[in-house]
């Protein structure tokens, strides 16, 4: 499912992906720095399956609802669940100008971008990192964390 808030006219589109779980300060703050690189943002849910291969965790969320908060966020203008079997191949559909990595992203995918882009003939998509906010206290898995904690203190009270 595809959401389309404006026209994709504009000059430069930016890419941007995630789990978005849990939807903080932490992921606004990650739209707000991506969409200074643009002026059309697009933003990428990856799958159930996925997660569970890059981070070893099941989402809290289901893909339905995780895509329903994002489309909520008003920086987004587009914003649709990831393919399951080739990451890449929403990059290659949507030709953004500049692919916006969360500072966290480091993984495999991220490492193979580059030659990825290259095989696609994209190779003038830019790749950027953007910075962190406040992840000591926006980090869907400190968030996840705390949570636990307190409904583990909630439950030990009766």
């Amino acid at each position: 499912m595809q959401i389309k808030k404006q026209s994709t006219r504009s000059r430069k589109k930016v890419m941007v992906f995630g789990t978005f779980d849990i939807i903080h300060e932490g992921h606004r703050h990650m739209f707000k720095q991506a969409k200074q690189y643009g002026d059309y943002l697009i933003v990428s849910i990856a799958r159930v399956k996925n997660i569970k291969i890059l981070k070893n965790v099941s989402p809290l969320h289901s893909e339905q609802e995780r895509l329903a908060a994002v489309q909520k966020e008003a920086l987004v203008d587009k914003c649709f669940l990831g393919e399951i079997d080739d990451p890449f191949f929403v990059i290659k559909r949507e030709k953004p100008d500049i692919i916006a990595l969360g500072y966290d992203q480091k993984h495999s995918l991220a490492q193979q971008l580059p030659e990825k882009l290259k095989e696609m003939g994209l190779a003038d998509t830019k790749i950027v990192q953007l910075k962190a906010y406040k992840p000591e206290i926006y980090k869907s898995s400190k968030i996840r964390e705390q949570d636990k904690k307190v409904r583990k203190i909630r439950s030990a009270k009766g």
